[in-house]
């Protein structure tokens, strides 16, 4: 999830409203968190296709969300938006169809790519990302490597105040519910209880919750081990090569991050075709190289160096691997209420 989620994504000018639209005279309106495609793709786009193109940048999902349902998708014509928000999305009727037809580079995804539960059939999404969540540690200083999600929120002696969780519900719960045995969509308000009072426990023991900043503080020897998604933990890597990422014993999550197409767009065609664009191997393949998260375009992955995917193993996760993990959906609107007043009385405890 993620850049990712928080999310993920942390960008750092907020989305172009719909004023902002109307007067830019702009053939489409593109809304994505900052730094997740290439910075000159708008400018290819248009010498490719002749349509000019217009990024919005949103920082969270949460937040174009709010845009998005309070105008109806007004104003927007493709947005990047992690794949429980996709669903969302297309529960509330806000999101045109796939054209099959107008987005032939569909044929580059992965067959498993086509087969995600949120949205078998890639009917109202595409998947742009996917990876998953779990442990980041320094291995020249944490051994035995750990392999447990309980290694996170119960740490011991020896990494007391040296271990970082992730902030943002989803993640911060789901690690708690993985560590029990329960799915990471848990909805049930006696176990997201018990989750809660676990990870207020945890609180006393983690230096910090942190989505953005782990891999540096890892990189500095400040944290030893850190809940991380997959590409985030790559950036430490690239600071530091003892920087390693493991996926717990447990399992974990499959998150996806997807282009969706407003209902509400005039310039449908054009939208679709910035999708196909996006989904061509070499573009596709920048985001892999770049933003170091893995693409489900096997023919952009299939172009990676040998050289990349030695440095940052966690590339070479197969389909078939990321598939085995729990896709995250849409938990509803009273479980996600729950989730919020969870994670705020545990951010509020001493």
């Amino acid at each position: 999830m993620k850049k990712l989620k928080t999310l993920l994504h942390v960008g750092l000018t907020l989305s172009v409203g719909l004023a902002a639209q109307t007067a830019g005279a702009k053939d489409l309106v593109v809304s994505i968190w900052d730094g997740y495609m290439a910075p000159d793709a708008l400018d290819k786009f248009k010498a490719a296709s002749g349509i000019d193109a217009d990024k919005a940048l949103h920082a969270t999902n949460e937040e174009i969300m709010g845009k998005l349902v309070a105008s109806g998708g007004e104003g927007y014509d493709v947005v990047f938006v992690s794949s429980p928000f996709a669903e969302i999305l297309h529960k509330q009727g806000l999101l045109a169809d796939i054209d099959p037809a107008k987005v032939p580079n569909l044929k580059n995804l992965y067959p498993q790519a086509n087969q995600l539960a949120y949205d078998q059939g890639n009917h109202f999404s595409v998947p742009y990302t996917w990876g998953t969540t779990g442990i980041c540690y320094r291995s020249d200083k944490v051994s035995p490597a750990p392999t447990s999600w309980n290694e996170l929120l119960n740490p011991s002696d020896a990494l007391k105040g040296k271990v970082t969780l992730l902030a943002t519900d989803r993640w911060m719960l789901g690690a708690g519910f993985l560590s029990q045995g329960w799915s990471v969509n848990e909805t049930d308000p006696a176990h997201i209880a018990v989750v809660r009072d676990q990870l207020i426990a945890a609180k006393k023991r983690i230096l910090a919750f942190d989505d953005t900043t782990f891999y540096s503080k890892l990189a500095s020897g400040e944290a030893l081990v850190a809940h991380a998604w997959d590409g985030w933990c790559n950036y430490g890597t690239q600071a530091n090569a003892a920087i390693k990422f493991s996926v717990p014993k447990e399992g974990s999550d499959l998150w996806v991050d997807t282009m969706v197409v407003l209902k509400s767009s005039k310039h449908q065609d054009a939208a679709f075709k910035f999708v196909n664009f996006m989904l061509a191997k070499e573009n596709h393949a920048w985001v892999a190289e770049n933003i170091l998260y893995k693409v489900p375009n096997q023919a952009a992955m299939a172009g990676l160096s040998a050289e990349l995917l030695k440095q940052y193993p966690n590339l070479s996760t197969s389909p078939a691997e990321l598939m085995k993990l729990e896709q995250l959906r849409d938990v509803g609107g009273d479980t996600q209420k729950a989730y919020t007043r969870a994670v705020t009385e545990i951010m509020a405890s001493e």
